[in-house]
């Protein structure tokens, strides 16, 4: 298919109005005086199995929020990572006194929000319907209903989603740097895999739910439009029977930094963007005097699009749509991050300029320290209003060990801060000399790049262990572009057959985001194309060219072709795209790549890469550049599950890649020679 639709894209138009008052817009507003900060302190009461109780009464909303959570450490699940995450989503499948069906009616019946997760649970409900809910909250947590069944279905879910990951840089680079970060076989570096969720048996499951989700050291934070004494002989008695698990766990397993900086690299063959993270282990607490400046350090380094890291990457030089810095404070994983998704060809130059920001974050001008200073005190400032910042300060407030004013100092903290005290804070928290800089992406486009800036490369596969450099295989010499594409042609039928296909009209679905979407393809000769999109019984995309002229449609709008489109589609008027190849000077051989694991040809264009399996000879992808946003971004395509269609082999399943998210297009069914002139008016 010479022309995919590679995205739909839908564009939210936010209007402004500005005073009538003359104002300088270049002028950054002057922050007025730090304010007093008044925070409700909860009335607490602790349950005889160790539940701890936290109530805030504020009835400004006919609302209440529950939140619950464990102050649990990491614990290592072996040979069944993974089994939390199953174990949590059981707990909505109804308990041993309600069905799962019967249990959903009553949460909607109620107008109510209640999910878990395998370490607590939310709410969020009318204050007249609190009472029920909390009755549901805890017989879901204290009567679990685990059953094969549902244990299964879960497992095939989780199955799914990591298949659909296996070729994800975002995902692969998640787990692997973490793997690298404290070991693969930690409680905090093993990350779940197939083999591991097949594992997963029901006892499994109930283990888990016995050791682990115990109200041992939990917090039951609830805020809203409730009183404090009408609160405690409800909870007392919805969590009284919640049994205490008095489980034993073992010291976490060390974990230090590099003793010098290296590059990881995993290799992702279908990689069109490198995901590159610079991070390390640090022991920061959200009582250390060093909390306040090590978070207006990362503020300024990377905490939003203002910040160094943005204005260097994506503005200065266009190597990212954003980079991003993270200093994580966590009673357990406490870490430093700077991460983004760059461009292939630049990866080198990116992590050059990442190294460089990280380096000179130690100093930092009057101007910056001042608007970090404004812009954290206003992010508190707007949290106050939301129920779940209230808990996670209750919560916080006993974790972390933190002072009883802590938060109501907190804007006074941030303005004691010199610009001294961040260097000295980045000393202990930023490490630009015992940090990973990890990369998942494409070797062979990479590897050159990264080997010439002095730091030790070393490279790892998708599951943390440790390879050689990925070696580019030699193409036999007896091999050109028209061989590969007579082999195509053979594999899929033969010159004689595709000759009797006049045209071809294709139909798809797609999931995305919980929505099917459809897709109808009609190609003809002489270059003749038209592709539609629906959504929900709607076009919402459609494109049309007739051999000489066409339109895109959107959203109700045409826009007719330009001449440069017009030739664009013209270059190759083939209905199958190989039987120009030999004609033309613009295709070449580049070497042998994976796609899909397969060794598979590549054949380049000017804005477009074909492959084709060494094996077989049939297409496996190709990679087309399309425009976004103003930047040149690829956008990778697989095919497989070929099958005969009128005595050629079409595929039935394509796979587009596109901002980290794989989306799967399944055929419905190929029709061949039934394509008329009106259907490319």
């Amino acid at each position: 298919m010479k022309k995919q639709l590679t995205y739909i894209a839908v564009a939210f138009l936010f209007t402004g109005m500005l005073s009538a008052q003359k104002i300088d817009i270049n002028a950054m507003p002057k922050p007025g005086p730090t304010p007093a900060i008044n925070i409700a302190k909860p009335k607490t009461f602790q349950l005889k199995n160790g539940l701890t109780v936290m109530v805030v009464e504020n009835n400004k909303l006919p609302r209440v929020n529950m939140s619950l959570s464990m102050d649990r450490q990491p614990y290592y699940e072996g040979a069944v990572a993974g089994v939390s995450d199953i174990m949590a989503e059981q707990l909505g499948n109804g308990t041993t006194t309600l069905s799962k069906d019967e249990f959903n009616k009553k949460i909607d019946f109620l107008g109510a929000n209640l999910n878990f997760s395998s370490s607590g649970a939310a709410s969020n409900s009318l204050s007249k319907y609190f009472p029920q809910v909390l009755t549901l909250m805890s017989d879901a947590i204290i009567n679990p209903k685990f059953s094969a069944d549902e244990i299964q279905k879960s497992k095939e879910r989780a199955i799914e989603s990591l298949k659909s990951e296996e070729k994800n840089a975002s995902s692969i680079a998640g787990r692997v740097s973490n793997a690298l970060m404290y070991g693969k076989d930690t409680s905090r570096g093993e990350f779940e895999t197939v083999e591991s969720v097949n594992k997963i048996q029901l006892a499994d499951v109930q283990n888990t739910y016995k050791k682990y989700y115990a109200p041992d050291n939990a917090y039951l934070v609830i805020v809203g439009d409730v009183k404090y004494d009408q609160v405690k002989p409800m909870v007392e008695k919805a969590f009284s029977n919640w049994k205490k698990a008095n489980t034993t766990f073992a010291p976490l397993e060390p974990a230090s930094n590099v003793a010098k900086t290296e590059i990881d690299v995993v290799d992702v063959p279908s990689a069109v963007q490198s995901v590159v993270s610079v991070g390390n282990i640090n022991n920061l607490k959200m009582k250390d005097s060093n909390y306040f400046p090590a978070t207006i350090a990362n503020y300024i380094l990377g905490g939003g699009g203002e910040a160094r890291l943005f204005m260097n990457l994506r503005e200065k030089n266009g190597f990212t749509y954003g980079a991003y810095s993270s200093m994580s404070a966590s009673k357990y994983s406490p870490e430093f991050s700077a991460e983004a998704s760059v461009r292939n060809e630049v990866t080198d130059k990116a992590v050059k300029e990442f190294m460089n920001e990280i380096n000179g974050i130690s100093t930092v001008k009057p101007e910056e320290l001042a608007n970090a200073k404004a812009k954290l005190k206003g992010s508190f400032i707007m949290s106050l209003e939301q129920p779940a910042t209230i808990a996670r300060f209750a919560v916080n407030q006993k974790v972390q060990d933190l002072p009883d004013d802590f938060y109501t100092n907190y804007l006074k903290s941030i303005d004691k801060v010199t610009a001294a005290d961040v260097s000295n804070a980045v000393k202990t928290t930023v490490l630009p000399n015992q940090s990973r800089i990890f990369i998942a992406g494409k070797a062979s486009e990479i590897s050159e790049g990264l080997e010439k800036l002095g730091y030790p490369v070393k490279y790892y596969d998708s599951n943390a262990n440790p390879v050689g450099k990925p070696i580019t295989q030699k193409v036999d010499g007896s091999v050109t572009v028209a061989s590969i594409a007579d082999k195509y042609i053979n594999a899929i039928g033969g010159k004689a057959n595709l000759a009797k296909v006049a045209s071809y009209t294709m139909t798809a679905s797609m999931a995305m985001q919980g929505q099917n979407i459809d897709f109808k393809v009609i190609k003809a000769q002489g270059g003749k194309e038209a592709n539609t999109v629906m959504a929900m019984g709607q076009v919402v995309q459609k494109q049309v060219f007739d051999g000489t002229q066409g339109y895109s449609e959107q959203m109700g709008k045409k826009v007719p072709m330009t001449k440069e489109e017009v030739a664009e589609h013209l270059k190759n008027p083939e209905l199958f795209d190989e039987l120009a190849f030999a004609k033309s000077p613009e295709y070449k051989l580049a070497g042998i790549e994976k796609i899909n694991g397969e060794d598979s040809y590549a054949i380049k264009g000017n804005d477009k890469t074909y492959y084709y399996s060494v094996k077989t000879g049939l297409k496996t992808g190709s990679t087309e550049m399309v425009k976004a946003q103003g930047q040149q971004i690829s956008v990778p395509t697989t095919y497989s599950d070929y099958k005969d269609v009128a005595g050629v082999k079409m595929p039935y399943t394509v796979t587009m890649s596109q901002m980290g998210m794989d989306m799967t297009m399944n055929v419905k069914s190929y029709e061949v020679n039934q394509a008329k002139d009106s259907d490319f008016k």
